[in-house]
Order: C-alpha cells, then sequence, then structure tokens
C-alpha cells in the first residue's frame, strides 16, 4: 500500500524505506577550542580520576558488615566458662545447662546426665542462670 507521501506500508512497520535513498545530515561538533590547553594529558587524567574517586562532599562511608560475629563470640565466652544458662523457647518453657557445641543452626545443651540438641529459631532469649529474669 503506499501512503500520500510516497512510503510503502509494508511488514516492518508503517513506513519501509526500501528502495529510496534517504538523505541524512551527520551533525559534527565543532573542534576549535576556546583557549588551548596548557597542562599535559596525563595530568588532566590524574585529576579526573581524583575526582571520580571521591565525591565532592567528602569521604564515602561504606555499609556496615552483614554479621558481626557477635553472637559466635558470646558462645564462645559462654563454652569456655561453662556458664550455667538458662534458656527460654518461644513456647514458655525453660531449660536449664551449659553450652557445650554450637553451630549456624542450632546449639547442644549439656544438662548434667542429658544432652539437649536446640535449634536457634525455638529460642525466645537466654540468659545466666545466677541472673534474675525480667521478662
Amino acid at each position: 500500500m503506499k501512503e500520500a507521501n510516497g512510503f510503502n506500508s509494508g511488514p516492518s512497520g508503517p513506513r519501509s524505506y526500501r528502495g529510496r535513498f534517504v538523505s541524512r545530515k551527520l551533525i559534527r561538533p565543532s573542534l576549535s577550542s576556546p583557549a588551548s590547553r596548557t597542562e599535559p594529558v596525563s595530568e588532566r587524567r590524574e585529576r579526573l580520576e581524583r575526582t571520580d574517586r571521591m565525591p565532592s562532599n567528602g569521604p564515602r562511608r561504606t555499609s556496615p558488615p552483614e554479621q558481626t560475629h557477635a553472637e559466635n563470640y558470646y558462645y564462645q565466652k559462654q563454652i569456655q566458662g561453662k556458664t550455667p544458662l538458662v534458656v527460654v523457647l518461644k513456647d514458655g518453657e525453660e531449660v536449664q545447662g551449659f553450652i557445650e557445641w554450637y553451630d549456624r543452626i542450632c546449639i547442644k545443651l549439656n544438662r548434667g546426665s542429658s544432652h539437649l540438641l536446640i535449634y536457634k529459631p525455638s529460642i525466645r532469649y537466654m540468659y545466666k542462670a545466677g541472673e534474675s529474669q525480667k521478662p
């Protein structure tokens, strides 16, 4: 189908330029500069790199680490001292003993004659057995 402006309408869209030459003007920026540059290219490059690294409002703060290892440090101290703990579970049950072993998802509580493996997600909180409980 031929449109009013002389272009064919085809599968590639309403205006197909097949068989017809279209002149397009190339726009080039002017290369003349008002003042000649006196500093060498290497110095300009270094200056640009320095401004890219540091923002104008001062050094950028890094985000805090995702894991601080505070939990691991606490467990290690309790294991080394064999501190008697009271572990309060999510259902309200209290279990007494000392931590013998731990990993990413559970702790092993030694209760004298028996050992208990407790999943960390099931723990509400824990405190030292000698301290008073303040909910």
